[in-house]
């Protein structure tokens, strides 16, 4: 899975916005916390504005916060609003896919590749992250040696 740079900096400002509870805080102070260029990040919080999972107030007093409550705002939540859908072929959801063949069972592929990330993406809140008290499965797979070796990035 390749998280673009949009995401990681969607995920890393809803983080800061879930410390802050029902607070407006500002574009800028999210961008100095988080190391996020700001103009990059108007964008990215439009896009959460859009998709409902923040509000904004214009004016002095104004800035953004979590529509929701933290622990209602799940990590695929983000992700979805800023990339569209976890897995996607082509831009096609995998059982839409008609595979021929030998590659037939690809498409079997993807829906378990989609199966496996909803299962984490989809349990994790903000609320986990800003307090990093992540659920156990998580854990549980970050203890594995193996998780953190990755052979795309091998010499």
């Amino acid at each position: 899975m390749r998280l673009s740079a949009r995401v990681d900096y969607a995920l890393r400002a809803a983080a800061e916005l879930a410390v802050g509870g029902e607070r407006p805080v500002t574009a800028i102070q999210l961008a100095e916390a988080q190391q996020i260029p700001p103009k990059f990040l108007e964008n990215i919080l439009s896009q959460l504005r859009r998709s409902g999972l923040i509000r904004s107030q214009r004016g002095p007093e104004g800035g953004y916060w979590l529509a929701r409550p933290a622990s209602e705002i799940f990590l695929a939540d983000v992700i979805r609003a800023i990339d569209g859908p976890l897995v996607g072929v082509r831009g096609e959801r995998p059982e839409d896919l008609g595979y021929e063949g030998p590659a037939k069972a690809l498409q079997l592929v993807w829906i378990a590749l989609r199966a496996n990330e909803r299962l984490i993406l989809e349990q994790v809140s903000l609320a986990d992250v800003a307090s990093g008290d992540l659920p156990t499965a998580v854990h549980a797979l970050t203890k594995d040696p193996a998780a953190w070796d990755s052979p795309a990035f091998r010499p």
